[in-house]
């Protein structure tokens, strides 16, 4: 399965590795990627697209705000 904007990913490398976080945007071989508490939508985590591994979810949400994001991660993150 490919990344989609929406897609919800997990970080394979640095120092967000291990969490998981859903895809704002793509641009060439880079995401920028939020979850809503320490990347926020207004300012979005650049990674490269070889530093995420995509799960089977898409974010569905129409709009993408910081609340809605942290409650669509809270059943990955364990909460």
């Amino acid at each position: 399965m490919d990344i989609v904007q929406g897609s919800i990913v997990r970080a394979l490398a640095g120092r967000d590795k291990g969490g998981y976080f859903v895809v704002l945007a793509l641009e060439g071989d880079f995401a920028y990627i939020a979850d809503g508490r320490r990347r926020r939508v207004q300012s979005p985590k650049r990674k490269k697209l070889r530093h995420l591994a995509v799960t089977n979810f898409v974010y569905e949400g129409s709009q993408r705000t910081d609340p809605q994001i942290r409650k669509a991660l809270s059943t990955f993150n364990g909460g």
